[in-house]
């Protein structure tokens, strides 16, 4: 369901987008080519900030936001996600925030004040609060990364990992020509 917010911003979406019925997408969010959006997912640009100014919330093309993910934000503050990235089932993305291209964010996890740097993988039940993550970060299940968090811990994303990745994204475009064809067959 695409609706306005109080300030009067309509969401706007790709006509090459799929947005499955169940969904919510609320005020200024602006979904780009290619994108899926899986059922229950709530992209909800609604707060302002003390000034009354919203800044987006941006999905950028061929990146998929699976069932159940809510992305919102904080007093106005802008969320961006990249190209081909993987938002995975019942995370969190709140602003501000932004994930580059090609990242993938696991099941469960939450993204709160950072920023997540191109090709990164953050794995299943993460929560990543206050820390910019490097291009290429590979963060393990399970970790809090945290603004006292040693980034120099971290393993960088391999070969498996980023085939993992694109085998997602490839994945949800199957689903979106897919959904696209069944929504037109009355």
């Amino acid at each position: 369901m695409l609706r306005k917010n109080p300030t009067g911003h309509y969401p706007t979406v790709s006509e090459s987008a799929y947005i499955d019925k169940t969904a919510i997408i609320c005020g200024h969010v602006i979904i780009g080519d290619n994108v899926f959006v899986g059922p229950y997912a709530v992209i909800r640009a609604d707060e302002v900030d003390e000034n009354g100014n919203l800044e987006p919330i941006i999905i950028g093309e061929d990146s998929n936001i699976q069932d159940g993910v809510v992305i919102h934000s904080k007093a106005g503050a802008a969320v961006t996600v990249g190209s081909r990235s993987s938002i995975a089932h019942r995370s969190i993305i709140h602003g501000p925030c932004s994930i580059d291209d090609d990242v993938f964010i696991g099941f469960n996890t939450v993204v709160f004040r950072s920023h997540i740097g191109r090709g990164s993988v953050v794995r299943h039940n993460c929560v990543v609060d206050g820390r910019d993550l490097p291009n290429h970060s590979h963060i393990p299940p399970v970790k809090y990364i945290g603004v006292d968090f040693d980034l120099s811990t971290l393993p960088k994303v391999d070969a498996n990992l980023s085939d993992f990745s694109e085998s997602v994204v490839s994945a949800n475009h199957f689903l979106v020509d897919g959904y696209k064809r069944l929504s037109n067959e009355f």
